[in-house]
């Protein structure tokens, strides 16, 4: 046990030499790391606060080299989980969730993300000629995200599917709203497993405490 305790230490101590600021968490482990190039690094936890009427939020998540990558979870100042983003090179990549205070999905958005260091990159895309089949396509970018896939909105309370949208590299393709044509299709989506965990861990509970993610300053 001692032994653990040692190596733990060592690792500690080796992410802190790392870091010109960082906070220690709850936990212990540390968080909020800038290196000394002023880049952030590893796990990061950061509130905001409510700014006119706009509601505040905590978000959590891993910086690489002052970017953020792979999945950050969003949550509402009381504790409760309201989004899901994936990240890539700094921006948003893949399916997005974004949840209300009860915990039901009620949108999906879909992104694509660029790499910054290429002007050029390869992406797969829907055959127009040949629908259900796939060609890739070599284009231009600025190394930034755009609108690719899905993006749904569903009603609260009945997780109606009430608009669809399809967009191919950022041109938005067709759009569906099933509210206004009484076509609503119901949504089949599973929620994330840290959202799943979460509400089991605080089943129960009336109030949930937040993390506080305040460097200070």
């Amino acid at each position: 046990m001692r032994f653990i305790l040692l190596i733990l230490l060592f690792i500690s101590s080796d992410v802190m030499a790392q870091c010109k600021e960082f906070i220690i968490g709850v936990k212990g482990d540390t968080l909020n790391c800038k290196d000394f190039n002023g880049l952030k690094q590893g796990r990061w936890v950061i509130r905001y606060e409510t700014l006119r009427g706009e509601p505040g939020f905590e978000e959590e998540g891993v910086f690489k080299d002052g970017k953020k990558e792979g999945p950050w979870r969003i949550y509402s100042l009381m504790g409760d989980p309201i989004g899901m983003e994936q990240y890539k090179w700094g921006n948003k990549d893949s399916i997005c969730l974004y949840y209300n205070n009860q915990g039901e999905l009620i949108r999906e958005e879909s992104w694509l993300s660029f790499n910054p260091a290429k002007k050029m990159d390869t992406v797969v895309v829907e055959n127009v000629e040949k629908p259900g089949t796939y060609v890739q396509k070599v284009i231009k970018h600025e190394g930034a995200a755009v609108k690719h896939g899905e993006w749904r909105t569903y009603e609260p309370g009945s997780g109606l599917l009430v608009k669809k949208m399809i967009y191919n590299l950022g041109e938005l393709e067709e759009q569906t709203n099933n509210a206004l044509s009484g076509n609503e299709e119901k949504k089949e989506v599973a929620k994330p497993k840290e959202v799943l965990e979460f509400e089991k861990k605080n089943e129960g509970k009336k109030k949930v405490l937040t993390r506080d993610g305040r460097t200070g300053g």
